[in-house]
């Protein structure tokens, strides 16, 4: 599930336009659910130790329940840099030992290789086609010396930002223009939402890290997309 912040448009939205429905709470309480299973995945895989340094792509300004949860449940905060395209500088004071940075997920401000480990938690979706797509997983990858990346399902059977069964199962150009139809201007814009399937995501990552693929599932079905990279 996913509500984090664009990295493709160089006049960003306000955090809220990539909110989706929440009624009753019920929303944010499945997804910090299943990224609390994504996290503890990542700590099984990556297994990082209090020397680790980890850089968090992908912080929002939004406070709900779910948001920033890596900032929130990491164990090692000291060693976490989180960047987003939004002011979340609240995170050094909410989260003593995070240091927060602003700048562009397809232009990270840090040399190659400069952290042991590098997240990202339902971005990707956000940053426009898939060629943008690639470049990111790339920036991200050449800053980190392993990477994990999760994303949500294109195959489950909800579309997870308009709450919406099925519909996003039809091609995209078609899948737009219905939102359209039903209002939702913002979320049929591809900047704003470009689904990927599990091979997509996987062959965005540069041909020289080794991949461990994760799926996580809700109620059956894989909900959600984790690719964890070493490089080689």
């Amino acid at each position: 599930m996913s509500n984090r912040a664009n990295f493709a448009s160089p006049e960003p939205h306000q955090s809220s336009d990539y909110v989706q429905p929440n009624v009753g709470g019920l929303v944010s309480k499945v997804s910090l659910y299943a990224r609390q299973k994504m996290l503890a995945a990542l700590m099984a895989v990556a297994q990082p130790s209090e020397a680790t340094t980890v850089l968090d792509v992908g912080v929002t300004c939004d406070q709900r329940e779910d948001s920033n949860f890596f900032e929130k449940l990491y164990p090692h905060r000291h060693r976490v840099t989180a960047l987003g395209l939004e002011d979340a500088s609240f995170l050094e004071r909410q989260y003593p030992g995070v240091t927060f940075v602003q700048g562009d997920g397809l232009r990270l401000p840090f040399a190659d290789n400069s952290f042991d480990l590098v997240v990202s938690f339902a971005v990707v979706e956000h940053v426009g086609d898939r060629q943008r797509q690639q470049a990111f997983i790339q920036e991200l990858c050449r800053v980190g010396r392993t990477c994990y990346v999760t994303t949500p399902n294109r195959w489950y059977p909800v579309e997870f930002h308009t709450i919406l069964p099925l519909l996003h199962w039809l091609p995209p150009s078609t899948f737009r223009r219905v939102l359209r139809w039903l209002g939702k201007d913002f979320w049929a814009e591809e900047d704003n939402l470009n689904l990927l399937s599990r091979d997509e995501l996987q062959l965005m990552f540069p041909p020289e890290m080794t991949l461990t693929y994760r799926p996580f599932r809700l109620l059956g079905p894989v909900s959600n997309l984790a690719f964890y990279g070493v490089r080689q």
